[in-house]
């Protein structure tokens, strides 16, 4: 790993046929979904993945959202501090790190399960694509560098 946060290149502005459709899915991903579980696991899959950029945009729209300083504190050791997420915020926790992780085992069928207790079948759907979503977003970030505080544009663009 390296600490050079050099901007790699402008990927947004160079590919905007990605940027649009990985925007729309992440956009169809949230809908429905409580705004404030939605930026936990944003925050949480941007954690594991070292997306410094996302991790700055989802803990401000987090806080937006009216999630607790100290909720998004915790939230890289949620396991160890179960009594601040609920039931269900920690099943999708749960899935959102077995997803996120998938190369060390795949989604375990009690991970699934205990989201499935949680959330219907849609929803399921839903937390998964926007998983992936976000997982896209943080490797892409990752790999071309994308500074923190960078403002992405409309047409993909990043400033």
């Amino acid at each position: 790993m390296t600490t050079n946060d050099t901007p790699r290149l402008p990927f947004y502005r160079l590919t905007p046929g990605v940027y649009g459709p990985l925007l729309a899915l992440t956009q169809a991903a949230k809908k429905d979904l409580d705004p404030t579980l939605v930026e936990l696991l944003l925050i949480r899959a941007s954690q594991l993945n070292h997306c410094a950029f996302c991790l700055d945009m989802h803990i401000t729209d987090a806080r937006k959202a009216g999630e607790t300083e100290g909720r998004i504190a915790l939230l890289s050791a949620w396991e160890e501090a179960a009594d601040h997420y609920s039931d269900k915020e920690r099943a999708a926790l749960a899935l959102t790190e077995a997803v996120t992780l998938v190369a060390r085992g795949g989604v375990p069928d009690e991970v699934y399960e205990r989201a499935a207790a949680h959330f219907d079948d849609t929803e399921i759907v839903r937390l998964i694509a926007l998983i992936t979503a976000i997982n896209s977003w943080n490797r892409i970030n990752v790999a071309a560098r994308v500074p923190v505080g960078a403002a992405l544009t409309q047409d993909g663009g990043a400033s």
